[in-house]
């Protein structure tokens, strides 16, 4: 077992919603409902991105796939803990393994759409798995799953991407510099960079933090 941690700015009003919600679900509906309802819902959004340069609809069908995944990714642990029906150690391995799938999906779909160029996309993936890895190994070690990073956790997330796709199809591009760029090319290079700074800040803290409880018997001695 661990502890969540949701600092992000909408967790309060996210946490009340879900309190709603979960009381509210018809009985047939399991968490392996709501787990395989999120990873088609991100599969759908990042074929919706395919078309949304195009289509005003694709857009917003790419925002309202996003709130299916939010739906069922945000559910299916909550439903499971609401009927004390939890699996932890199934829980925590699916619940992870469709983020990463879903991840993978959605910035396939930004390479192919032309909101955002592959190289960029597949570093953003790249740092995006880099940072995953290490808060999955961290909640292992520590015992404690942190959902959020400087405030911005996966409910942020949804919502920033889902104006961005809106706003892009007439404000694609931008001058930043003296550069002129890609929109989502300079969010997606911030993106990465963030993620690198959120991997490394967490790896020495978190490194700090379990050789103190864990000192060193013999200088030099193995871990």
């Amino acid at each position: 077992m661990h502890v969540r941690i949701n600092g992000g700015l909408l967790a309060g009003a996210e946490r009340r919603t879900l309190s709603f919600l979960v009381a509210r679900l018809p009985a047939r509906v399991t968490p392996d409902h709501l787990t395989a309802l999120a990873l088609a819902a991100m599969g759908a959004a990042a074929l919706a991105l395919t078309a949304a340069r195009e289509s005003a609809l694709a857009g917003w069908l790419f925002a309202a796939c996003l709130a299916l995944n939010w739906f069922g990714d945000s559910l299916d642990g909550t439903l499971a803990r609401f009927r004390r029906i939890e699996r932890p150690r199934y829980g925590y391995y699916i619940d992870h393994v469709v983020d990463l799938a879903g991840a993978t999906l959605l910035l396939g779909g930004f390479a192919a759409s032309g909101f955002m160029s592959p190289a960029i996309a597949l570093t953003l993936l790249a740092a995006y798995l880099l940072a995953a890895a290490e808060t999955y190994l961290a909640t292992h070690a520590t015992g404690t799953f942190r959902l959020s990073f400087a405030g911005f956790g996966p409910t942020e997330l949804r919502i920033a991407l889902a104006a961005g796709v809106l706003a892009g199809r007439t404000h694609l591009w931008t001058d930043l510099l003296g550069v002129h760029a890609r929109v989502f090319d300079v969010a997606g290079a911030a993106g990465a960079v963030g993620l690198a700074a959120a991997f490394l800040v967490n790896t020495v803290h978190n490194g700090r933090m379990l050789s103190r409880r864990e000192p060193a018997r013999l200088a030099g001695s193995a871990r």
